[in-house]
């Protein structure tokens, strides 16, 4: 396996463990406790400091900072740390903090996310695997991503709020409760507006199962039923519709409440 290519520029703390084939760009900057994994491409202007662990195959444009200490007034110094996975693109000026001493001490950001410009993920944020983040996308702290979730650009997300798998944002929302799995969502603050139904039959989604998506979002915003009486009925359903069991589970969770 080759050797890394540091550009003469750039300066690499001799303790950072660089994996096969990492390009360092000119001007970077990476900190004695980060691992960059196999073939993983850091641009010029970097800065990558901190407990911070990157996984293979992943691109990081310019200007970045990544592992920096948490925005958090509470932070005191603490061992902390920022976990990112494989296949990941973080594009340019993006901000990704590592955890605190109040959560569970680790940002993580799954593999297979595509991260635009200007995006700040906070202390102890968790995003998983495949989703999409649009310009200026921001997360507060202690904020949970679910797999496929699209954030347009400019949203923001109140901190401890949860946004479910398979979700999406339009441009310029604000999330201050919880945006259950399937549901796209707009407005300031954001309110629901059905179903991301043809980002579910992209993924494969049969018709049957968006169409008992769709009902159980009528159930649960259109229908005037209490949350206790939607949550019982679409557990019941979920039985019966594996793909209902995902917004169940994370019904049946304490959050901020949901959008309604």
């Amino acid at each position: 396996m080759n050797q890394p290519l540091i550009h003469p520029t750039a300066i690499v703390h001799p303790n950072a463990r660089l994996g096969g084939n990492v390009a360092v760009g000119a001007y970077s900057l990476i900190g004695e406790h980060v691992e960059v994994g196999d073939n993983s491409w850091v641009g010029p202007h970097v800065v990558i400091g901190g407990h911070t662990r990157i996984g293979r195959e992943n691109r990081i444009f310019q200007f970045s900072s990544i592992g920096e200490i948490p925005q958090d007034k509470k932070y005191a110094g603490e061992q902390t740390r920022l976990e990112i996975g494989d296949r990941n693109t973080i594009r340019e000026f993006c901000t990704f903090n590592c955890g605190t001493a109040q959560d569970a001490g680790v940002t993580r950001v799954g593999s297979g996310n595509w991260i635009m410009a200007y995006v700040h993920i906070a202390h102890d944020c968790q995003v998983g695997d495949n989703a999409i983040f649009a310009n200026n996308a921001q997360l507060a702290g202690h904020v949970h991503v679910g797999d496929f979730a699209i954030l347009g650009g400019f949203t923001v997300v109140h901190q401890f709020v949860r946004i479910g798998a398979h979700s999406m944002t339009a441009m310029g929302t604000i999330l201050l409760q919880d945006l259950p799995p399937y549901v796209t969502a707009a407005g300031n603050t954001a309110k629901p507006f059905g179903i991301n139904s043809e980002g579910l039959k992209r993924r494969g989604y049969d018709a049957e199962s968006v169409a008992a998506l769709k009902r159980a979002y009528k159930l649960l915003f259109r229908s005037g039923a209490s949350l206790d009486e939607a949550r019982a009925t679409i557990r019941a359903e979920a039985q019966t519709r594996p793909a209902l069991a995902l917004l169940a589970d994370f019904l049946a969770m304490p959050g901020r409440g949901i959008i309604r």
